[in-house]
């Protein structure tokens, strides 16, 4: 029975490591195609819009993210004692935090851009950003510093303490010491700061609901038969902003599970199921934008197709 287990213990350890490699796969191959295109059009045309300049950026981030995350799986693979040590805890979880809030932010000023790009309100705030929106934007990334700034003092601060407090009783490993009395704080932390940019995008995609509705009776008034552009742009941004925001809700919800079931941290079946869902956000969501673009999907049809 034991033997049996086991053997089911392994069957899912490699399965979730299987999706785990394609989905880094993917995301590389998504993010750095995004990249790759934005960048040619740039050297080609001389100049790059500000639209693609936040898609790139974002591309550039989450493949920093996703090579993070497969350096640490080698490391703790090939050599496992350097991933016990404090040094190496504390560079990782600095590095983990700046790509990561640079991927998220920037997902989350793409949503405000194409909200601003496309609804209508006439309250004058709103008119007054639209009128700015590359300010709007760049200003949003600007302020996105201090929650950064605040993450990463409170984690060095708790990691800081804990290392304080292991060599006190280095009776056990620091790996050990650091996931059984801190981890779950520095995980509170990121969920934290998380749902602020969370809160902007789910505002966003409201709003822009809301547009699409208001958009939508106007047309019936004047018995339009066909989708005009306004409609067809509500509907591509609120597409892409859906597909952002349920990737999103799903990785915060494995950081909720990893708090909730907080015991199963150091099995590796837990943490390998964990690492699954959260690479399916920066992995998938390249995709989703790439299938919203007429331009990048053709591009990425020609390059398929050797064309």
């Amino acid at each position: 029975m034991e033997h049996f287990l086991q053997s089911i213990y392994d069957i899912f350890q490699n399965t979730f490591m299987i999706i785990l490699i394609m989905e880094v796969i993917i995301g590389n191959l998504g993010n750095g195609f995004l990249a790759l295109v934005n960048c040619m059009n740039w050297v080609k045309r001389k100049k790059i819009s500000f639209l693609n300049q936040i898609l790139t950026a974002l591309a550039v981030s989450r493949m920093c993210l996703l090579w993070l995350l497969l350096t640490c799986l080698l490391i703790s693979s090939l050599y496992p004692d350097l991933t016990t040590a404090a040094g190496m805890i504390k560079v990782f979880s600095n590095l983990w935090i700046i790509v990561n809030h640079s991927s998220i932010w920037l997902s989350t000023c793409l949503g405000v851009f194409y909200f601003l790009k496309i609804t209508n309100f006439s309250n004058s705030l709103f008119l007054y950003l639209k009128w700015r929106v590359k300010k709007t934007v760049s200003v949003t990334l600007l302020l996105s510093l201090i929650p950064l700034f605040f993450n990463i003092l409170l984690v060095n601060l708790e990691t800081n303490v804990c290392i304080s407090e292991f060599q006190r009783n280095i009776s056990y490993s620091f790996r050990s010491h650091y996931y059984t009395q801190c981890y779950r704080r520095v995980l509170r932390f990121h969920t934290i700061f998380l749902f602020v940019p969370f809160g902007v995008c789910m505002l966003s995609f409201l709003l822009l609901i809301f547009s699409l509705w208001e958009h939508y009776k106007k047309m019936q008034q004047r018995v339009q038969r066909y989708r005009d552009a306004s409609t067809t742009a509500h509907i591509k941004a609120l597409q892409i902003v859906t597909a952002f925001l349920l990737l999103y809700t799903i990785f915060i919800l494995s950081l909720l599970l990893q708090l909730w079931k907080y015991e199963l941290i150091n099995q590796s079946l837990f943490i390998s199921f964990c690492q699954v869902i959260y690479v399916a956000f920066p992995s998938f969501h390249s995709c989703v934008l790439i299938l919203g673009d007429v331009k990048l999907r053709q591009a990425c049809l020609s390059l398929c197709c050797g064309g």
